[in-house]
């Protein structure tokens, strides 16, 4: 799994772009604060011909937020993560990203 971001000049933003190897998945999507935690067409990956399923948000700089992605419907954490954050309503931990 990958995270990259590219912080933006002209803009209050920062792209984030979520990797995740999952060649057998059918389905995968970020979820997280920033989307009131729905799976939907704009959370969605997209799968690569490499395996991989690949997509880009605009969040904005300054901010942290909790997230997962589900993978064919089941929660997974992202191994870079910024760091990991209890949440008593999942009864677990969720990946944190920093921006």
């Amino acid at each position: 799994m990958a995270i990259t971001k590219q912080y933006l000049k002209t803009k209050p933003v920062c792209k984030v772009t979520f990797t995740v190897p999952a060649a057998d998945a059918k389905k995968v999507a970020v979820v997280g604060d920033f989307n009131n935690w729905k799976a939907n067409k704009a959370s969605a990956l997209k799968k690569l011909k490499n395996g991989n399923f690949k997509g880009t948000l605009e969040l904005p700089k300054e901010s942290t937020f909790e997230f997962k992605y589900i993978v064919d419907g089941h929660y997974i954490n992202d191994d870079n993560a910024d760091r990991y954050q209890w949440n008593d309503f999942a009864g677990g931990e969720n990946a944190v990203l920093e921006l």
